[in-house]
């Protein structure tokens, strides 16, 4: 019985793996057929080899459902091709293999060069397609209507293809059928459409959760029927022309969780119920004509994450955000808001802060920014905020920018805590009445590479040669203080500076800047520096220097031999006791030597008076 069963047993595996094996055949001849029209699109391809990882994998031979990009199904169709990055350039013809992938599902195409070459039109025969990117691969023309054939689709993503039109056949014609479209982006192309044409026409997809339109030349106002969306969880219109009003209507959208509308010319007051929506994580109203006191009904927003109210006129104080706890991002720059800085230590996460260019009054409360453990950048300037700077800001490890020019800020500057373990990167405190001496701990900011405290009270004399402790450091900036600087000892092993400016510090020489080569702006005008200007001032200038001020010193003479090499300069030799020929670069956009003895006439080319003083 035993030896029975067995055989039994073996019979039945048998009839099992011939089953099989009739399947496994099927599944080798579809590869096969499958891998053959992939070899014949990647011969038929333009692509960089060194920078195309999964074409380069594409080799006969093997099995195509292990190529890079490649994905099939059980039965060996190739239904996912992801040829994103791949350096494809010059396009995709109409009778390319890759139109015969008839099993195709999703297709990838993005970030590759097509030259401005059109949207093949053969795509209407992968019907079976319910996702296509190509976005950013430089296609251009007017997107074929063949695209309509896909009435499959689920994501389209054509963006950021600037030469792409749709004029005709026009945007209805073109979505009328792809009903199934959740995903829809379409911004940077160009968009012919009067008016609302554009909103209605695509008021019938009403599966649409994600619609992104920004930089398509629309305008407005926008049609009421774009109500009929109401799946929609994302609006994307920056930068087009809209000129209307914000629509109430988008507060309907009950799944809306971003509402992007930079740039638009949205004027007028918004509609309260926009900041009522509880689902709302990211408001975009900047850079508009908006107007109206700061609503308080955005403290409703308890999950809103990014908020820009940028670059509009709204007034009025700026409530504490005591319930946007998720609150990463906050924007509110350039309005006429009043009052003082509210307090965000309910927003823990906040990384960005900016809220310059109001009318912001009062002091900064040390308390205000409490345990901001993640914030990278705060800015404050051109305000009216007065007191004194509080340690405890200086204090937040996580900071990498600190702009806080042109207020009132007063008093002595406070030692940076923790300074050698700082992250930041620029510092900008100019323009405001800060005094006494420059905290020596600042020096220890080893990843600061902007530094402005110009147009202060600070005193005391300082080394020139100790800001060479500053490594990463490219812009330094001590202008118009009361300060002294000492220049004697310094040397050319200073960090790589881009601009300098130590206008009024008491100089009495240059520094060595021998081996700046980065160099482009450079201002040590109303010093007390006397002699001869350096002949390696000019060899700076030949490197690309583009602004030299040395005016209201005691110059004399031009080091010669001197060659001013081949950079445009803007050069302001004023108000100095420089004497003999004058010096003419052979290209200059701003010339100031006026004030001078030189003894020489005018040069009858030295080019255009309006830049010229002498």
């Amino acid at each position: 019985m035993r030896i029975s069963l067995f055989v039994w047993l073996f019979l039945i595996l048998l009839s099992i793996s011939c089953g099989c094996g009739s399947s496994i055949s099927a599944y080798s001849q579809c590869v096969d057929r499958e891998g053959s029209l992939l070899l014949q699109l990647k011969k038929s391809l333009k692509f960089s080899s060194s920078n195309s990882p999964k074409l380069g994998s594409w080799n006969e031979g093997t099995d195509c459902c292990k190529w890079g990009g490649v994905m099939c199904d059980e039965e060996g169709h190739v239904i996912d091709l992801d040829l994103n990055d791949e350096s494809i350039y010059g396009g995709i013809d109409n009778s390319s293999s890759l139109f015969s992938l008839h099993y195709l599902q999703r297709l990838n195409l993005a970030y590759n060069d097509m030259d401005g070459s059109q949207i093949p039109s053969e795509f209407g025969k992968l019907s079976n397609l319910i996702y296509l990117n190509m976005t950013l691969s430089s296609f251009g023309g007017q997107i074929p209507i063949e695209i309509s054939r896909m009435a499959r689709l689920v994501t389209l993503d054509l963006s950021y293809n600037y030469r792409l039109v749709v004029e005709n056949p026009s945007l209805k014609l073109l979505f009328h059928n792809l009903t199934e479209l959740k995903q829809l982006y379409l911004d940077g192309v160009n968009i012919s459409a009067h008016r609302h044409e554009w909103s209605q026409a695509l008021s019938s997809l009403s599966n649409l959760q994600e619609l992104g339109l920004s930089f398509c030349s629309l305008s407005g106002p926008i049609d009421s029927s774009l109500v009929n969306l109401r799946s929609l969880s994302l609006i994307r219109l920056n930068y087009n022309n809209i000129s209307a009003r914000v629509p109430e209507f988008f507060a309907d959208y009950s799944n809306l969780t971003e509402l992007h509308l930079f740039s638009c010319g949205f004027y007028g007051k918004v509609p309260e119920r926009i900041f009522q929506m509880p689902t709302l994580q990211v408001l975009d109203l900047g850079n508009n004509k908006l107007e109206g006191f700061f609503p308080d009904s955005v403290l409703k927003l308890t999950h809103i994450v990014y908020l820009d109210l940028s670059g509009n006129n709204f007034t009025g104080p700026i409530p504490s955000l005591h319930k946007s706890k998720n609150l990463t991002d906050l924007y509110l720059a350039v309005n006429r808001f009043t009052g003082p800085i509210p307090s965000f230590r309910m927003s823990k996460g906040l990384i960005y802060i900016n809220l310059c260019c109001n009318n912001l009054t009062g002091t900064i409360p040390w308390s205000h920014f409490d345990g901001l453990v993640n914030l990278t950048s705060i800015d404050l300037s051109e305000n009216s905020v007065g007191g004194t700077i509080p340690s405890s800001l200086f204090g937040i490890s996580s900071l990498s920018e600190i702009l806080l020019q042109q207020n009132q800020f007063e008093g002595q500057l406070p030692e940076f805590p923790n300074a050698s373990s700082s992250l930041l990167q620029l510092l900008d405190l100019s323009n405001n009445k800060l005094e006494g001496l420059i905290p020596m701990s600042i020096l220890e900011l080893g990843s600061l590479r902007g530094l402005t405290l110009s147009f202060n009270n600070f005193s005391g004399t300082m080394q020139f040669e100790i800001f060479q402790r500053l490594g990463n450091l490219i812009m330094l900036d001590l202008a118009y203080n009361s300060l002294s600087i000492d220049a004697s000892g310094s040397n050319s092993s200073f960090p790589r500076l881009t601009g300098l400016s130590l206008a009024s510090c008491k100089l009495q020489q240059f520094p060595n800047l021998k081996n700046q080569s980065d160099m482009d702006y450079l201002d040590l005008s109303n010093n007390q520096i006397s002699g001869e200007i350096p002949n390696w001032i000019w060899e700076l200038a030949g490197n690309g220097y583009s602004y030299l001020n040395l005016s209201h010193n005691l110059l004399v003479d031009l080091q010669k031999p001197y060659s001013f090499g081949n950079a445009t300069l803007d050069l302001d030799l004023h108000s100095n006791q420089l004497h003999g020929q004058i010096p003419i670069p052979p290209l200059a956009n701003y010339l100031d030597y006026s004030s001078n003895n030189f003894n020489y006439s005018i040069p009858a080319d030295i080019g255009d008076p309006s830049i010229v003083k002498l």
